[in-house]
C-alpha cells in the first residue's frame, strides 16, 4: 500500500487562510485536517465595549457576508432589549440581507468554483473550451456579465443601506432609511434587470423553470445556460459521487418578517426536520489552538493558546449540535425548507448537489426579493425606539450565504461582558473534536482521488470550493 502526506495550501478564489493536511493511501485521500491559520480575534475586541459597537465592528469581520453579521448583532441586541422591528424595517433589512447573499451565490459561481473548469488540466473534456469562453478568470464571458449584473444589483444596498461592504442601516429596532417611492421604482428596476442576467447568462429559462425542478432526473435534463454546463461538467467528472457529506443539514431559517423567516428552521436528518435548539450548540477546543473548554457560546471564551499545543492544529474551534457534527449552506436551507428537488438532492450530498442547492436558491431569492420590493411601503415607519440595557443576554440567528450564523451576547453595567460568533465556515471547517470526529470538509475529503503526481489534487480543490470557506469568519 502507497502512503504519502499532502499540504494542499494556500487556496487561491477563498476569502482568507486556509491550509488542509492530506494523508493519501493507494490514491485516495485517508484523512484530511482543515487548518484555519491566521487568528483574528473579533470577539476579544468587543469585550468591555459599548453593546452599539457590535454593530460597527462585527459587519467589519469581513468584506462579502458584512451584512449577515450586521443583522445578526442587530438581532441579538434586540433580544437583549426587547426591541421589535416595524413591518417595512424587517422587509427592507430582509432585502438589504437578500441581496448580499444574492450577489454572494453569484459570485461563488462565476468566480470561484466555474474558473476551475477552465483548467488546462482539464483540455479535451468535451466542455472545456466552452467553459475557457465562459469562465476564464478576468476573460469569460458569462463571468463578465454576470460580475457586472453583480455591481449593479448592489445599488440596492447603496439605495437602502448607504453604503457596501460594512452599512450601519440594519439597527435592533428597523432600518436608518425610509425609502421614498422612487428609489422603490428604482429597486425595482435593478431586480428586473438582474432577472434579465440571470436568465439569459445563469439559467438559460425563467427562473420558475428551474425553481420548479423537483426530481435529480429532471434536473438531469437541464442542459440550458451556465447551469447546463456545470450540470453537463458534474455528470462528466462524477462531482454527485465526489465530496459527499454525513447528511445532517441544520438552518437556523432565513430573512425573519413579521410573518415568521422566509424558510424554514430546523435540523435535517435521515429523511426527517427536527426543531433547531441553539441550547444544544457545544464549541468543542479540543483540536484549536484556545485555551479553556468545551462550551455553549453564551458561556464560551475566546482565549488563544499562543504556545500552539500539540495535538491541536487550527485556530477554528469545533461546533457541535447535540454532540454531531451538521453541515450549513444554501443546500442545507433548502433541505430544511423541503423544497422537492433539494431534498432528492439531500441523499447525494456531495459536490453536485452543493452548487446545485446554491443556484436553486439564486432562483428562489431572486424571486423572494422581487415580492418584498413590490411590498415597501415608503409611507410606513421603517424604525422604531430601543435602549441599551445595562444588563442583558442575547442571540441573533441568521442565513449568511454560506450558512447559519449565530451571535451570543452578553451584557453587564453597560458593556460588552462576552460575545462569541460561530460562522457558516467555523461549522463546515472545523477540526475534530475530543472523540477525534472530524469537521464536515474533513470527513467530506476521505475517498477523493489524488493521482500519484499531484500537488494540488483537483477533487479536493472541487471539494473544498463546493463549501465555499470563508476563513475570516472563521476565525473572526
Amino acid at each position: 500500500m502507497s502512503e504519502r502526506q499532502l499540504l494542499v495550501g494556500p487556496f487561491n478564489r477563498v476569502e482568507g487562510d486556509l491550509e488542509i493536511r492530506l494523508e493519501v493511501a493507494d490514491g485516495r485521500v485517508s484523512a484530511a485536517y482543515a487548518n484555519s491559520p491566521l487568528f483574528r480575534g473579533f470577539e476579544m475586541m468587543l469585550t468591555g465595549r459599548d453593546p452599539r459597537d457590535a454593530l460597527t465592528i462585527t459587519p467589519r469581520i469581513c468584506g462579502i457576508c458584512s451584512i449577515s453579521q450586521s443583522a445578526a448583532a442587530a438581532l441579538a441586541l434586540a433580544d437583549a432589549s426587547g426591541a421589535e422591528m416595524p413591518e417595512q424595517g424587517a422587509l427592507a433589512a430582509s432585502l438589504l440581507h437578500g441581496v448580499e447573499n444574492l450577489a454572494d451565490h453569484v459570485t461563488h459561481f462565476a468566480l470561484f468554483f466555474m474558473p476551475d473548469m477552465a483548467r488546462p488540466a482539464y483540455a479535451g473534456r468535451p466542455w472545456h473550451a466552452r467553459a475557457v469562453a465562459e469562465f476564464t478568470a478576468q476573460q469569460g464571458s458569462v463571468a463578465r456579465a454576470l460580475v457586472e449584473a453583480r455591481a449593479r444589483l448592489f445599488h440596492i444596498v447603496g439605495l437602502l443601506g448607504g453604503k457596501w461592504p460594512h452599512t450601519l442601516a440594519i439597527q435592533p429596532a428597523g432600518v436608518t432609511r425610509t425609502p421614498d417611492a422612487r428609489d422603490k421604482v428604482r429597486i425595482q428596476t435593478t431586480l428586473r434587470a438582474f432577472r434579465r442576467v440571470l436568465e439569459q447568462q445563469m439559467f438559460g429559462a425563467p427562473l420558475e423553470d428551474f425553481v420548479a425542478l423537483e426530481t435529480v432526473a429532471a434536473l438531469d435534463g437541464w442542459d440550458r445556460g451556465a447551469a447546463g454546463l456545470f450540470l453537463e461538467i458534474a455528470a462528466d467528472l462524477g462531482l454527485a459521487a465526489m465530496g459527499r457529506g454525513t447528511g445532517r443539514y441544520l438552518s437556523a431559517g432565513a430573512y425573519p418578517m413579521p410573518e415568521g423567516r422566509a424558510t424554514r428552521a430546523g435540523v435535517w436528518d435521515a429523511g426527517e426536520v427536527r426543531p433547531f435548539d441553539p441550547s444544544g450548540v457545544v464549541e468543542d477546543l479540543s483540536h484549536a489552538w484556545m485555551l479553556g473548554g468545551a462550551a455553549h457560546p453564551s458561556q464560551g471564551v475566546t482565549e488563544s493558546d499562543e504556545d500552539m499545543r500539540d495535538g491541536a492544529y487550527s485556530w477554528c474551534k469545533a461546533p457541535r449540535l447535540e454532540g454531531r457534527t451538521v453541515e450549513v449552506g444554501a443546500l442545507a436551507r433548502q433541505v430544511v425548507d423541503g423544497h422537492p428537488l433539494a431534498l432528492a438532492l439531500a441523499a447525494e450530498a456531495g459536490v453536485r448537489a452543493r452548487i446545485a442547492g446554491r443556484l436553486l436558491e439564486i432562483a428562489r431569492t431572486q424571486i423572494w426579493l422581487e415580492d418584498w420590493a413590490a411590498r415597501l411601503d415608503p409611507s410606513a415607519r421603517f424604525m422604531g425606539t430601543w435602549e441599551v440595557p445595562k444588563d442583558g443576554a442575547g442571540v441573533g440567528l441568521v442565513e449568511a450565504a454560506r450558512g447559519t450564523l449565530g451571535h451570543w451576547l452578553s451584557i453587564g453595567k453597560g458593556t460588552i461582558a462576552g460575545y462569541q460568533i460561530v460562522a457558516p465556515t467555523t461549522w463546515n471547517f472545523s477540526p475534530r473534536d475530543a472523540g477525534g470526529v472530524p469537521g464536515p470538509v474533513e470527513a467530506a475529503l476521505v475517498g477523493a482521488p489524488v493521482g500519484a503526481e499531484e500537488t494540488t489534487p483537483l477533487s479536493v480543490q472541487h471539494i473544498v470550493r463546493s463549501f465555499d470557506p470563508c476563513m475570516v469568519c472563521t476565525v473572526h
